[in-house]
């Protein structure tokens, strides 16, 4: 399960609970179900608070989205300080390769939640990208900005 990944190591809290192996997430403080796609998930959030610096309290993880009526959930967002969407993260299992329908996954979810960023990750490669909602285009950036640069 613990896949190697391009992110920077950090002291993961796990347990075994029933004989199911569960994982601590800083943002929900609790312990979930060990996923792949949770492995990703959480080391991505360490990635974006001790690198990025990005604040713990303005990140939310599984935010729900409602998508053509139909209730989805978007990985990570993160939101600047006047409470506004600012990042939507979308993290798929490290087996998982990134293609299209991954960012246009992510791309839907922003279409309600407007953020300026997109990010999609397999804890091996990431994929970020500037949104301009009015052109309805997008630049790749070729790292992730850190949180002073997009407040």
């Amino acid at each position: 399960m613990e896949h190697q990944l391009n992110l920077p190591f950090f002291d993961v809290k796990t347990r075994t609970l029933n004989g199911q192996k569960q994982i601590f997430d800083i943002i929900r403080k609790k312990f979930v179900a060990l996923t792949p796609e949770e492995w990703v998930r959480q080391h991505f959030i360490n990635y974006l608070v001790e690198k990025k610096q990005y604040p713990i309290g303005l990140i939310s993880v599984e935010m729900p989205v409602m998508i053509n009526g139909m209730p989805q959930r978007a990985d990570i967002v993160v939101y600047n300080r006047m409470a506004k969407p600012v990042v939507v993260v979308e993290c798929k299992a490290p087996t998982v390769i990134l293609s299209n329908s991954t960012y246009t996954q992510a791309a839907r979810y922003n279409l309600v939640l407007k953020a300026q960023l997109l990010v999609v990750t397999n804890g091996v490669s990431h994929f970020c990208s500037r949104i301009d909602l009015e052109k309805r285009s997008f630049t790749p950036l070729l790292e992730i900005p850190s949180f002073g640069e997009i407040e």
